[in-house]
């Protein structure tokens, strides 16, 4: 796991308030609550890690007790609903002990915490907490399905959680904890439960996987062959739309009614905002050392702009050039541009503010690794424009289908790609005096991993579904307390 410092300074922002006012529009508080024309006796949620209560870059038990779910169904069983019931993990720590060193020590580590590092605080991650435990079994039901890792076409693949597949990457470890049978799906095990309301919040996974590795994977759209896909690849929307109505349909066949959510935008989450995307500062001793350690690296971009190998264009876009007294882009390896390797060029450039820097080149931009500068940021750490073009094209065909289904089905809609860009625009979101934000640690909503929320943030996330329900079904549940749940810990 990369390194990422926070300035100490930062913290004390956690402090600040603004007036009493809360941006939720539809207040229950004073009125009695009920179910209205829902069901709220028997509550499954569907989806990924999101809905399992994912946090600090693992599972763990204090996040799966402040799942967006959880907390709906607390409030749910105040308008007849029943029990609750999750996969819960062993410790408080999260990660499995076989699958780490399976991993190589890169994977299902146990969750991160704030350290100090060299006088900055950084977010280290724990050493797993046990090996992988198996709670499920014939008969062993979990109202909260979400499994973390999972991609839209997941859900519906029988032995998604057979142990066997684990060693080829055909099962889901989340889900072989829990699934009732080997050849069990996540789809069937929710649909037979027999539920009378549910909640799908998927296709996260269906982009955020080639964003998070920096563009590794292929765009697989106009291809619904899941065979054929990577881990980081790009699902196509047809099949995104497909598999997402055909779990809709098993769920309401019966009568039970739900909601749906659609996809965030990465360009809201500060995995891919934390670090600017011109990170290096023109001080003159710097820039000066730069320029002239990449002059023969400029030469050779001229000699092949004379030879015909380049455009004026993509000439101009691969020269390096820092300036003295402003914010410059990092140098970095794109694949995108014209192959020059037959010629001994590499394929540089700087970055540009239409690219992303992810939050894992934090510990590369230092003075030490010199990342970015003498030392080019490899493909990994960068989402580029047009890598990053090509996650929010999906993301916007995903999320088109998902409105048009919920429209199409009559159920309640959650727009949490709205939800989100409202939590990173500078005015956030206030709760009870409290402003959120999607600033990284300090913005008190998401987790140290930059990806996903922290209990306050799944306390944002389980008002706006409780808010569209009741909109939709005439209900009357109460909004949770979001500050009375988990935020940041600091050391």
């Amino acid at each position: 796991m990369k390194k990422i410092l926070i300035s100490t300074i930062a913290v004390s922002a956690l402090l600040a308030t603004v007036g009493c006012k809360t941006d939720f529009d539809t207040d229950v508080s004073s009125i009695q609550v009920t179910s209205g024309d829902a069901n709220f006796s028997k509550f499954v949620s569907i989806g990924n890690s999101l809905t399992s209560g994912y946090r600090d870059g693992a599972l763990y038990s204090d996040g799966q007790m402040e799942s967006y779910p959880a907390m709906m169904a607390k409030q749910m069983k105040l308008a007849g609903g029943g029990e609750f019931t999750q996969p819960m993990m062993p410790n408080n720590v999260g990660g499995f002990t076989n699958l780490f060193a399976a991993s190589g020590g890169t994977d299902f580590y146990g969750k991160l915490t704030l350290k100090v590092v060299n006088g900055a605080l950084s977010p280290t991650p724990s050493a797993p907490g046990a090996n992988l435990d198996m709670i499920g079994g014939a008969g062993k039901m979990f109202n909260n399905m979400g499994v973390p890792g999972a991609k839209s076409f997941h859900l519906g693949v029988a032995g998604y959680g057979n142990a066997n597949g684990l060693t080829t990457g055909a099962a889901n470890p989340y889900f072989v904890r829990f699934a009732t049978s080997p050849t069990a799906s996540v789809i069937g095990d929710a649909v037979a439960q027999k539920p009378t309301f549910f909640s799908l919040w998927i296709g996260n996974n269906d982009v955020l996987s080639y964003a998070t590795s920096g563009g590794a994977g292929v765009d697989r759209t106009g291809n619904p062959n899941a065979a054929v896909y990577g881990s980081n690849d790009i699902s196509d929307p047809g099949l995104v739309a497909t598999v997402i109505n055909n779990y809709v349909n098993a769920l309401t066949a019966g009568g039970a009614k739900g909601v749906i959510a659609n996809i965030p935008n990465v360009t809201s989450i500060p995995y891919f905002t934390r670090v600017p995307a011109k990170p290096i500062p023109g001080d003159p001793a710097t820039v000066s050392a730069l320029n002239a350690g990449y002059a023969t690296y400029n030469a050779g971009l001229g000699q092949a702009k004379t030879l015909g190998y380049l455009t004026d264009a993509e000439y101009n876009q691969r020269l390096i050039k820092f300036t003295v007294g402003v914010a410059n882009g990092a140098v970095i390896v794109d694949k995108d541009l014209t192959d020059l390797s037959a010629l001994g060029i590499p394929s540089y450039r700087q970055t540009t503010s239409k690219d992303l820097v992810l939050l894992t080149a934090s510990s590369q931009l230092t003075a030490a690794v010199g990342g970015g500068t003498s030392v080019p940021l490899a493909d990994k750490y960068v989402l580029t424009e047009k890598e990053t073009a090509r996650v929010l094209t999906a993301t916007a065909a995903y999320n088109a289908s998902i409105q048009s289904l919920a429209d199409a089905k009559g159920l309640a809609f959650v727009d949490a790609n709205k939800k989100m860009t409202e939590l990173s625009s500078m005015s956030g979101i206030q709760f009870d005096g409290v402003k959120y934000t999607a600033t990284f640690v300090t913005g008190g909503t998401f987790s140290l991993d930059g990806v996903h929320l922290t209990g306050r943030g799944y306390a944002l996330i389980a008002n706006e579904f409780m808010r569209v329900i009741n909109l939709k079904y005439k209900s009357t549940l109460p909004m949770v307390n979001v500050n009375s749940y988990q935020g940041v810990t600091f050391p």
